[in-house]
């Protein structure tokens, strides 16, 4: 099989000292299934890879978390038949970031296993990078993305119903839209949108079920409701946590039989739709102190997705900001923002989050004058107080920071492996950031190109010992 025929390319670290299984056997089966493997000249390793290893300690822990770039990339554990895992193993495996782990039992049925896996992968990387969502959902931080991967391999390879849970103004609703447009219903209908909070009680049977005419005062035409009009398409619920308890019955029974009943009528109608909900509540606490049913809450969880907010994303800021500048002038060329705007974007505080931030870049937008740079007078007067002075010199340790050195404290790690786990993190960021440049990581890191060359050089060596 020639290079150019393979399905995939990726790299294999291959650590077993078992010899009833050779590398060579392993390179032939993946090999005869469309899978190209090579052994990787750098570390971290780029795009997705394959670790086999029969031995567990935690240089297995530490070469994942590395390849893997803390998860963003896929790579697949395999362990040889006779290799011996504990519980607690394969989950510290699965935290280093690896995507799965498997056995390789037999050779062909093995080999098709990978491939399959790979062939999912590639899918839903392939969709991430697509303009549908490159240019509607803005960001390249790992919570975005690791997210955004989530919620595409949901919707790509099942109808199940997804359940939305953020803040207020991290984009919920436009990405229940991007769920609706990728779903893979033929002849899709429309996307329809009921906000739970604007509901009113006494109409609330007449937006979900419509009604027939003469059903109740001022109902002079028979309607259709949010059910019908959903029907082949989906239905969004947005904050969910907000419908009252009576409403969540009915809403249940539609659910689980896919019929229902107009107001004022006595036919039975049937609807089939995909449903997605959104909350900025806790659902499960809701459940506990009954504010929410729990078999409402199972039916509409099939699928529970996590939607970061901004501080956990702060990575994005620049280029969802640089985003908006481009919506406000689609025509004209866009905008850049000199260093001191960045750096008070990046400083800044958002608890309306990505809804905040847009809002601020259009008021410094609409305070700009000219085509040069937006430069700090086109910062709104009422963002300007004394904490701006030293914004320059602010602290980059925050609460995230804080939490991950208690609790590799609270774990027995000491002081040294501490600094140097977090000597790995920023050369692994650099890295990647700078697609493996090393002088310009050098620069980033404030070191010398030399060094950053040795230091890959070093842990390659010692990966491949």
């Amino acid at each position: 099989m020639k290079i150019a025929d393979a399905l995939h390319k990726v790299w294999l670290n291959y650590i077993c000292k078992d010899d009833a299984l050779s590398k060579n056997a392993v390179v032939k089966s993946l090999g005869d299934v469309g899978i190209d493997t090579y052994t990787p000249n750098s570390c971290p390793n780029k795009g997705p890879g394959l670790l086999f290893f029969d031995e567990f300690d935690q240089s297995i822990c530490d070469f994942l978390r590395e390849s893997s770039h803390c998860g963003l990339e896929k790579v697949l554990a395999i362990t040889t038949p006779a290799a011996t895992l504990a519980e607690g193993d394969v989950w510290r495996i699965l935290k280093a970031g690896v995507s799965d782990v498997m056995v390789w039992n037999d050779s062909d049925k093995s080999a098709k296993e990978v491939l399959a896996r790979l062939e999912r992968w590639r899918y839903i990387d392939d969709l991430l990078r697509s303009p549908l969502v490159r240019n509607n959902l803005i960001g390249q931080s790992p919570a975005w993305l690791s997210a955004l991967a989530q919620m595409v391999g949901v919707t790509s390879f099942n109808d199940a119903s997804i359940l939305l849970i953020g803040e207020t103004g991290t984009g919920k609703e436009l990405l229940a839209k991007l769920l609706h447009t990728m779903g893979t219903r033929p002849d899709k209908g429309d996307l329809v949108v009921l906000d739970c909070t604007t509901i009113v009680p006494e109409l609330s049977g007449s937006e979900f079920f419509g009604h027939e005419r003469g059903a109740f005062t001022g109902a002079v035409a028979s309607r259709d409701g949010a059910f019908a009009m959903a029907n082949g398409g989906s239905l969004f619920l947005d904050e969910v946590g907000d419908l009252p308890l009576e409403l969540q019955a009915q809403l249940l029974r539609v659910i689980q039989e896919r019929t229902y009943k107009r107001v004022g009528g006595n036919t039975w109608y049937n609807t089939d739709f995909r449903l997605i909900c959104a909350t900025n509540k806790d659902l499960s606490a809701e459940v506990k102190n009954g504010g929410f049913r729990s078999d409402l809450f199972y039916r509409i969880a099939g699928e529970t997705c996590r939607v970061p907010p901004l501080r956990e994303r702060t990575e994005d800021i620049i280029q969802l900001a640089t985003h908006f500048i481009k919506q406000l002038r689609p025509e004209e060329k866009p905008l850049e923002m000199n260093w001191f705007v960045k750096k008070f974007l990046l400083s800044r505080k958002y608890p309306g989050n990505v809804r905040e931030l847009q809002q601020l870049v259009s008021r410094m937008m609409y305070r700009h004058v000219g085509t040069g740079p937006i430069t700090i007078g086109d910062i709104p007067e009422d963002e300007r107080n004394d904490s701006m002075l030293d914004i320059a010199s602010r602290e980059w340790i925050d609460k995230s920071f804080d939490r991950s050195i208690r609790r590799a404290i609270s774990h027995g790690v000491g002081l040294k492996d501490i600094g140097r786990a977090a000597e790995n993190a920023a050369f692994r960021i650099a890295l990647r950031e700078e697609n493996d440049n090393s002088e310009r990581a050098a620069r980033k890191l404030g070191i010398t190109k030399r060094a950053v060359q040795e230091r890959k050089a070093g842990r390659l060596k010692s990966w491949n010992a």
